[in-house]
């Protein structure tokens, strides 16, 4: 017999809408540091925190984990709930970001 998940999720992807590309909101843009990123330092599909808990849906799961900064708006919370205090938040202006 097959097991089901009794969890039910909802997915979604970015989409162009009424407000268009909406990464230009934010003052603070995350930044990754793929050597301390559990997926990229394990070289396998581990952690995820970042995308479970992103409220816009942007972080694109994989080896190495993306974020799609058209529509991230600098809210952080990818960078508070990363265990491995991967991503740092810098300024929008920042060179080195």
């Amino acid at each position: 017999m097959e097991k089901k998940d009794k969890n039910i999720s909802a997915m979604s992807t970015p989409a162009i809408g009424e407000a268009g590309f909406t990464g230009d909101w934010r003052d603070m843009k995350p930044v990754i540091d793929h050597g301390k990123c559990i997926p990229s330092v394990k070289n396998k599909p581990a952690c995820y925190l970042c995308w479970l808990y992103c409220p816009e849906g942007v972080i694109k799961t994989g080896i190495p984990v993306e974020i799609d900064m058209d529509y991230c708006k600098g809210c952080g919370i990818c960078a508070e709930e990363c265990p491995a205090k991967a991503i740092t938040m810098v300024n929008e202006g920042d060179e080195n970001g």
